[in-house]
């Protein structure tokens, strides 16, 4: 017995110093010392990585822990470790946790910044990736791709990160399910804060996008919820499901531009949402369908403005028989239990019908067939001003069903269906953009149908068991949700809104002052030019945000640049921001005024001429390709004498890639512009993206044009939305000022023409087909 006893107490000692071996933490400094503390690892280890800044390192963590013993990679201090440079993270293994890690100023030198697995025979499974920032990660050019965080095998997760900046090719998020290893996978994107995403230009570009075309019929299973999506502007979709059985939960996407959307698969759930829009964008949308069997409950819409593809609801046409990549018809979806304020045209139908279009496009891409067995229930609409088309319908309706939904259009008559009623009440507001019935719909009958008992609860979480009421909430609410409150999502020690300084003035008055200020001002800094001439001879970088005027508005200071044949007085730089304000900038006639880098355009620019002559300049504007401009104003602007206009058309492989989101005209003079006047070109048909888009409003343009080749005086080919009103075209040699796209939101009003061809449109422009 004695013997057995010491035996026991042995083993009992054993297994206590594996347990504080397997337990140990190993602070590590450099590469070669996270190599070995990752090859040593065993479930419990803690592998810290030192502060500091490590550069160019390709972490491969690999190892095998256990649910209550997972491997940890973690940060020393989070925000005081970066990783930087050329630097990746591959998972392998089972039961991995990485924690703080804080990814900026690089790019990864793989397709992938963060993936949970190392090849195809080592995946990642059971693993976590947890209160880590990538910010600004991006390739040198938008055109290369990849992901920020890639997934692979299965029970996943993503949580508490924070992830913004992305301006390349890809989505930031993507969710690979090829192989059967990563099939079911019940991955899970929770609490993450997803920070603005500018505009890409062009597809490729949503903030998630879970499966491709090619595995769509896959099942998933992937939850995303509890996350904050704050102004993911990529692209036409924030989040695209590529495959069967997801689930959407209880996400805010805030002035995001665009929509939560079933892609491709089926039978998604997207339950307890917040969509809020922007007063000043018409871009901002809410959920669009395609496919079977989704239910679209308990989510709120509030001051959306989108149209088409970015409606606040929009339900699509689909193709007969389409290919595995195209669009599949709507059938059995249920849209209950949601609530839209303020949103322009709410509910639109057969978004996407085409069939106008048969004579220029194949019978592949007619979107020809409408909703069916789709049931609109329990839903409330209400408008502070009357809408007239609440319900836009760009085909039959006759396949959709309406039962119990409420609207208050303030007495503004409008086509309705039955299952539709106009009643009067009123709304409270519980927090900034989140309004509630205060009164009114009690007495509203609820629809209950085929498994309605399954929705339990509302958006906030309230029983519907007893006393239920139509609407994303039951019920009145008497405290704040704090729904819209950012603390809530992503890694805690990361500050969102550090503080941005107070512009400075910088009074400069010689040339050598302006070209140093230009170099040492610091971001939203003002240089101010207070004598009557300036002669600059080599480009001026702008890097960061700058204003750049005359100290007199009235007397107009002067910028002669004198630099090289094809070399621009101001080279527009990844994530530079000019003002040009009050000014005259003249060239030599071989000279640029402005111009993107030639390469290594890793993010937007933008660009503002107000006040301004611009004159005897080869290029006024020229954008090279791969090149990108969120906005390009010109206000009040003269543009005389040059060789060349605002040249934008340089992204020519018809990908559906352009060199710029907006382009605003307003109030300006052209005159002895010789060719592209304004070139700003789309091409490949891609009916996803829904841009670019040009406003040319109260301008005046004469005698320019003559060397364009096309005859053409403003060229807009491909471009999804353009505004010619107000403006007079005189005596310009052309055979047409414009030729607009009819089958878009292309439109001109009182223009006066004189001497300079014809304004025409054109229904259907041939577009190369990208698929």
């Amino acid at each position: 017995m004695k013997h057995i006893l010491l035996l026991l107490a042995a083993f009992a000692i054993l297994i206590s110093c594996q347990q504080t071996e397997s337990n140990k933490k190993v602070l590590v400094s450099n590469a070669d010392e996270l190599n070995e503390a990752i090859s040593n690892a065993l479930p419990g280890t803690e592998i810290i990585m030192a502060n500091g800044k490590w550069n160019d390192v390709q972490i491969r963590f690999v190892g095998n822990g256990t649910k209550s013993q997972p491997v940890t990679l973690r940060a020393e201090t989070p925000g005081e470790m970066i990783i930087q440079g050329k630097s990746d993270l591959k998972l392998g293994g089972e039961y991995l946790v990485v924690e703080g890690l804080y990814f900026t100023r690089g790019s990864s030198p793989s397709g992938s910044v963060i993936q949970f697995f190392i090849n195809n025979d080592t995946l990642a499974n059971n693993s976590r990736v947890t209160n880590c920032v990538i910010k600004d990660f991006n390739k040198a050019q938008r055109n290369m791709t990849d992901y920020w965080v890639l997934f692979k095998g299965r029970y996943n997760q993503l949580d508490h990160c924070y992830l913004a900046g992305k301006s390349n090719k890809g989505p930031t998020i993507r969710i690979n399910l090829s192989g059967t290893q990563s099939v079911k996978n019940y991955h899970k994107i929770n609490n993450n804060y997803f920070g603005p995403r500018p505009p890409k230009g062009g597809p490729s570009a949503e903030t998630i996008q879970l499966g491709s075309s090619g595995n769509s019929m896959t099942p998933s299973h992937t939850i995303v919820e509890n996350n904050f999506f704050d102004r993911c502007n990529g692209e036409v979709e924030v989040i695209s499901s590529k495959s069967n059985f997801n689930k959407f939960r209880n996400n805010v996407f805030y002035k995001s531009q665009g929509s939560l959307v079933t892609r491709h698969g089926n039978y998604c759930k997207v339950d307890g949402n917040c969509f809020i829009g922007d007063d000043d964008s018409p871009q901002v949308g809410g959920v669009r369908l395609i496919g079977t069997g989704h239910w679209v409950t308990n989510n709120y819409f509030y001051n959306l403005r989108g149209g088409i593809f970015r409606a606040p609801l929009a339900l699509m046409n689909g193709i007969r028989r389409p290919a595995v990549n195209r669009y599949f018809q709507v059938t059995d979806v249920v849209v209950a239990y949601n609530t839209w304020v303020n949103c322009k045209s709410p509910w639109q139908f057969g978004v996407g019908s085409n069939v106008d279009q048969k004579d220029v496009l194949p019978p592949s891409e007619i979107r020809s067939e409408t909703p069916i067995r789709t049931l609109i229930a329990n839903n409330v609409i209400y408008n502070d001003e009357g809408d007239q088309m609440p319900i836009l319908r760009y085909d039959s309706i006759d396949g959709i069903d309406f039962r119990s939904n409420v609207i208050n259009n303030q007495g503004v008559a409008f086509k309705g269906v039955e299952g539709l009623e106009e009643k009067e009440f009123t709304l409270n507001k519980v927090e900034e953009n989140i309004w509630v019935p205060a009164s009114g719909l009690s007495d509203v009958e609820v629809h209950y149908g085929f498994e309605f008992d399954q929705i339990t609860r509302d958006m906030l979480g309230n029983s519907r068991t007893e006393n239920n009421s139509i609407g994303a909430i039951n019920g009145a609410v008497i405290r704040k949700t704090n729904i819209m409150k950012p603390s809530r999502y992503g890694p805690k020690w990361y500050d969102r809104t550090p503080l941005v300084p107070d512009s400075k003035i910088h009074s400069v008055s010689t040339s050598k002052e302006l070209a140093e200020a230009v170099v040492n001002a610091s971001e939203g800094d003002i240089i101010e030019l207070s004598s009557e001439r300036y002669e600059i001879s080599s480009s001026m970088k702008i890097n960061k945000k700058l204003t750049l005027q005359s100290a007199d508005s009235v007397r107009k200071s002067t910028i002669s640049y004198i630099g090289e044949a094809e070399t621009p007085a101001f080279e527009m730089n990844p994530k530079g921001q000019l003002i040009l304000k009050s000014v005259i900038l003249r060239g030599s006639g071989r000279n640029y005024a402005f111009a993107s880098l030639k390469e290594n355009m890793s993010s937007h620019y933008n660009l503002t001429v107000k006040d301004t002559e611009v004159e005897n300049f080869d290029y006024v504007l020229k954008a090279y390709k791969y090149s990108f401009s969120e906005y390009i104003k010109f206000n009040f602007a003269v543009i005389k004498n040059c060789n060349n206009g605002l040249e934008l058309s340089s992204e020519d492989d018809d990908k559906g890639d352009y060199n710029a989101e907006n382009i605003y005209i307003v109030n300006s003079h052209f005159e002895g512009v010789d060719q592209n006047v304004v070139d700003y070109y789309r091409g490949g048909y891609d009916e996803s993206t829904v841009g670019g888009n040009l406003v040319i409003t109260g301008s005046t343009f004469t005698k320019s044009g003559g060397r364009e080749k096309n005859g053409i005086l403003i060229n807009t080919f491909g471009i999804v939305n353009v505004d010619l009103s107000g403006n007079t075209f005189r005596n310009n040699k052309v055979k047409l000022v414009a030729r607009l796209w009819g089958a878009k939101n292309n439109s001109h009003a009182d223009n006066v023409i004189e001497n300079s061809g014809n304004l025409i449109v054109e229904q259907n422009l041939p577009l190369k087909l990208m698929y």
